[in-house]
């Protein structure tokens, strides 16, 4: 098992800001307003993780500027440059009723009510009305499926499974 297996990805360390160690982060997060002081994150370097904690947050544009109590100076933090920041399972924002992690989401098998096999779902997309779950089929296809009471019928995480109606022309 992989340490990252249980993180996720919440932003991207896009450049430094000022010279005592901040960095100014594109977040990936719905919610920016997740960061806060304390806030236990990792850098991801491809190797070896980087435990950090929060010392302090500013927002400015699309950005969050971010310090951390391990590192006071520019030059120390500079050579992560590029690399994303995580945050574990237990850091992350609670989910409500109905709502799913896309990583818990992503491999489920899709059926249809009556059983028969639809494919597996490869990747949700978020639009403007609802998301959307990509999945793909035995054949190779890929079949768009909004993400709505009268489609989703059911998302079973704990035994990776995802029932569905399937409406007229989906297929």
């Amino acid at each position: 098992m992989d340490w990252r297996d249980n993180m996720f990805r919440v932003g991207i360390f896009v450049n430094t800001h000022g010279v005592r160690g901040e960095i100014k982060l594109l977040p990936t997060t719905d919610d920016v307003n997740r960061f806060h002081k304390d806030l236990p994150l990792v850098i991801d370097t491809g190797k070896e993780p980087i435990p950090v904690t929060v010392s302090s947050v500013k927002f400015f544009k699309n950005k969050v500027i971010l310090g951390f109590r391990e590192f006071t100076d520019i030059n120390a933090i500079e050579k992560y440059k590029g690399c994303d920041l995580l945050v574990s399972r237990e850091n992350a924002i609670p989910l409500e009723d109905g709502e799913y992690y896309v990583s818990d989401l992503i491999g489920c098998s899709v059926v249809e009510e009556n059983g028969t096999p639809v494919g597996t779902l490869i990747d949700v997309l978020t639009t403007g009305a609802n998301d959307v779950y990509i999945v793909k089929t035995a054949g190779g296809r890929e079949v768009l499926l909004p993400v709505i009471p009268d489609c989703i019928k059911n998302v079973d995480i704990a035994n990776k499974t995802v029932t569905v109606f399937l409406m007229p022309g989906l297929v």
